[in-house]
């Protein structure tokens, strides 16, 4: 007598441990490939805004660059477009020119910007709102169409052609920018700990540099920094009101590479790097203490 066969028993159902294992395994690598996506994408932006100041800089070490013009690979390394640009043209000049402008622009901008904008923080007076309004509509002009004006007005003062004079125009675009920006930085300090430091006997000069200015500081630094660059890299009204070739900046200084028939690449390359070195120097000191005090102002 034939037997019937016994059926195998159904396979066991998956445990709860195993499905968990698998849906955890499953998110690892969708973050995984979602991090490498993000990390190919940084790398790509990177790469494209650095092209161009690798450019400059192949360019500016190319022997071959003041003849065939700028040049991705280079030939050859040679210092030589720097040293002529160092030894020829003054620029060297035009490098202190554009410090001392820099500097000052600097160091009177962060002052007033400061000081405005602690005023229009703290203290209620009339017309508030419109005076706020109209250094956010100064903004919104364009520069081109100021030229012009700002030429009449500087020829009627006597500061055309002077250091101080092209201070003072950087600083009138500085300004709004600067005032608006430690606004912020003001207005978000609680007035209870000025009200602190009142209490303690502290008057309102001392409250001002050892309460205050600590706290807006980063705000000082990053007013600072577009300061700086605005004086540094303009060319149109260092090129209009400076009249004698001893008191033209970097940026205009640069313009005398450029040839009527031809243009010496290597040398405009060298410049251009000789110009964007101090920013970044500028840039990499103040961004630490820039770093440093947000993290010291969150403390507080």
């Amino acid at each position: 007598m034939a037997t019937t066969p016994t059926p195998s028993p159904p396979p066991a159902p998956k445990t709860a441990a195993v499905t968990a294992g698998r849906t955890t395994r499953t998110k690892r690598a969708g973050t995984t490939r979602g991090r490498a996506g993000l990390a190919l994408a940084v790398a790509a932006l990177l790469a494209f805004s650095l092209f161009p100041v690798y450019w400059m800089v192949s360019s500016a070490v190319d022997p071959g660059a003041g003849t065939r013009g700028a040049s991705v690979l280079p030939s050859g390394f040679t210092l030589d477009h720097f040293r002529y640009v160092l030894d020829t043209g003054d620029f060297t000049t035009f490098l202190t020119n554009s410090a001392l402008v820099g500097a000052g622009t600097v160091l009177l901008s962060g002052l007033l910007s400061l000081f405005a904008a602690v005023a229009v923080a703290r203290f209620r007076f009339r017309m508030r709102t419109k005076v706020l309004v109209m250094i956010l509509i100064v903004q919104m002009v364009p520069l081109e169409a100021l030229v012009i004006p700002l030429f009449l007005q500087m020829s009627d003062l006597g500061m055309l052609n002077s250091l101080l004079g092209l201070t003072v125009v950087y600083l009138a675009f500085s300004l709004p920018f600067g005032i608006w920006t430690l606004r912020g930085f003001v207005a978000a300090v609680p007035q209870e700990i000025e009200e602190a430091a009142y209490l303690d006997g502290c008057g309102w000069w001392r409250m001002f540099r050892s309460v205050l200015l600590p706290l807006v500081a980063p705000g000082l630094v990053a007013t600072s920094i577009f300061a700086f660059i605005v004086a540094w890299n303009e060319f149109i009204f260092a090129f209009t009101f400076m009249q004698d070739d001893s008191k033209y900046t970097a940026a205009v200084g640069l313009h005398r590479f450029f040839g009527q028939y031809s243009t010496d690449w290597g040398a405009v390359m060298a410049g251009s790097t000789l110009i964007t070195v101090p920013v970044l120097i500028f840039f990499v000191v103040v961004q630490r203490r820039l770093a440093g005090g947000l993290a010291a102002g969150a403390i507080k």
